[in-house]
């Protein structure tokens, strides 16, 4: 017994098309999948710069309060509203509040601090108004970077310091 194919010419097309289809999903699969790789590097990459920055305003928070423990009279003697930089000196392993701002930059990061400072009403609550307390001070700590899109992100963080060995 002697088997033949016959094909006509329908199929033919049809296994063309079949096959443009195929190679056109597989197409879009595979450029869905590099996009969503490219984000989740961008992604990644921002909550990385993100953690820094964190990590870099504990340190800002942490180096303002050796400060204050060195001397008060170093933060009482901050001018309120200037912008001061943390500095740390590996010679002498200390920290100091500078007003240089090349000070402030820690690779792609800079950071900066800012004193204010605070008032007490007359049930000795802080308050936006009254007598002004000498013996704390509040602070309000940035760090800025730019993302590798261009865009400037800030992270900040307050806090309040007060003259706890006097």
């Amino acid at each position: 017994m002697i088997f033949s194919s016959v094909h006509n010419s329908g199929e033919k097309g049809f296994n063309l098309v079949e096959i443009v289809i195929a190679t056109g999903i597989i197409s879009l699969s595979l450029v869905s999948i590099i996009a969503i790789a490219g984000r989740s590097i961008a992604v990644s990459h921002r909550a990385l710069n993100t953690y820094t920055a964190a990590l870099l305003l504990e340190e800002g928070s942490e180096a303002t309060r050796i400060v204050r423990d060195d001397s008060w009279a170093t933060i009482s003697s901050l001018t309120a509203g200037d912008t001061y930089y943390p500095l740390f000196d590996s010679a002498t392993n200390t920290w100091s509040l500078s007003t240089n701002p090349a000070d402030g930059q820690v690779g792609a990061y800079t950071r900066s601090i800012v004193p204010s400072n605070v008032v007490r009403n007359a049930g000795d609550d802080i308050d936006v108004s009254g007598t002004l307390d000498t013996g704390t001070r509040f602070f309000t700590e940035t760090v800025t970077w730019r993302e590798s899109n261009g865009q400037v992100q800030t992270k900040t963080d307050s806090f309040y310091l007060s003259d706890i060995f006097s």
